[in-house]
């Protein structure tokens, strides 16, 4: 029997360890050590460390989820989507399969935890995730995020801003250049890129949008892109021109500006990723998609997102899984190009 003393003198042996000076491993814990399923699931299992902590400023990488889907106009659930994509990313190893990048080597990279958020009030909400983001930036923190609806990358952006507007390789089945639903709301996750436009975050003749599809309301979000300099491409110019050229195109507008990569889930088809809210047929299969992230390779990157996973739409985590492997890629080209700039 353990007495109230003997309990007393563990949890002060215990502080003392987590106060001293032994420093933080960024590795993430290898499955050959721990079984997957075992443990409390952070991004990738690596170690969780919020911006307070003193370990912070060597942080280069942070995953942070955005558990938020007060921007959906119609299926909601992507709320749900960065716990489901912790859970699944223990499956991930270490070293990239076809480019051998181990991102865990080139930079520390850690899961900070999730930004905060307000359910019920969508402004206050982009303002704790600008907030959020704009303390990372100033830690010159480099993000990747696992959302949460696609509105979550207008307050994203806003964090990170530069002096100068940024590049976007945005891969998605929808612009996301709408400018209004239901007569009047201008923030939704059909918005975000029309206001961040409009804002001066985004330089829309460097925003290349690849994989565009799916049925219309009238066109008016693609004719404003397109009158304002956003380059669009739809799945059917990709498969007509091939992936290769395509992308060479999306490299040649971003040049060596800083851009952001903003990945929607349901640029897959849905045969391969069901579990998101506006789902499009005839999309990317998901080793496609893998090779859109790979050709990003070299380019200024400073930050990526992944969203609209949305659980309820994919109990078995299929969905998931191919969510956190496209985020996995990210980590790889985002690593590569954070590790140049160290």
């Amino acid at each position: 029997m353990i007495t109230d003393t003997a309990m007393k003198q563990r949890i002060s042996s215990l502080k003392k360890v987590t106060m001293s000076n032994t420093p933080i491993s960024f590795e993430p814990v290898s499955g050959s050590i721990s079984p997957r399923f075992a443990g409390v699931p952070t991004f990738m299992r690596l170690p969780n460390i919020e911006l307070n902590h003193p370990d912070i400023a060597k942080v280069d990488i942070g995953l942070v989820g955005v558990p938020w889907d007060a921007g959906t106009t119609n299926r909601p659930g992507a709320r749900h989507g960065p716990r489901q994509l912790r859970d699944l990313s223990t499956m991930i190893r270490a070293v990239h399969p076809y480019t051998g990048v181990n991102p865990f080597k080139l930079v520390n990279c850690a899961d900070l935890g999730d930004c905060p958020v307000n359910p019920a009030d969508i402004q206050d909400c982009l303002t704790r995730i600008t907030d959020f983001y704009s303390e990372m930036h100033n830690k010159n923190i480099v993000p990747l995020t696992g959302g949460g609806d696609h509105l979550v990358s207008l307050p994203i952006l806003r964090g990170i801003k530069r002096k100068d507007p940024l590049s976007m390789i945005h891969i998605d089945a929808h612009t996301d250049l709408f400018d209004e639903y239901f007569g009047g709301s201008k923030f939704t996750h059909g918005t975000p890129f029309r206001r961040a436009i409009e804002e001066g975050l985004l330089d829309p003749t460097r925003v290349v949008q690849i994989g565009i599809r799916g049925t219309m309301y009238d066109g008016e979000d693609i004719e404003w892109g397109r009158q304002n300099g956003v380059h669009i491409i739809t799945i059917d110019e990709v498969y007509e021109t091939g992936l290769d050229a395509i992308m060479h195109k999306a490299r040649e507008i971003v040049g060596d500006s800083p851009t952001y990569v903003s990945f929607d889930i349901d640029a897959i088809d849905p045969s391969y990723a069901p579990g998101t809210g506006t789902p499009e047929i005839g999309g990317f299969t998901s080793y496609e998609a893998q090779r859109i992230v790979r050709k990003l390779a070299g380019l200024n990157l400073i930050g990526a997102d992944l969203v609209e996973v949305s659980p309820p739409f994919d109990p078995t985590g299929g969905t998931g899984w191919v969510g956190v492997s496209i985020m996995f890629e990210l980590l790889c080209v985002l690593a590569t190009a954070t590790a140049k700039t160290a």
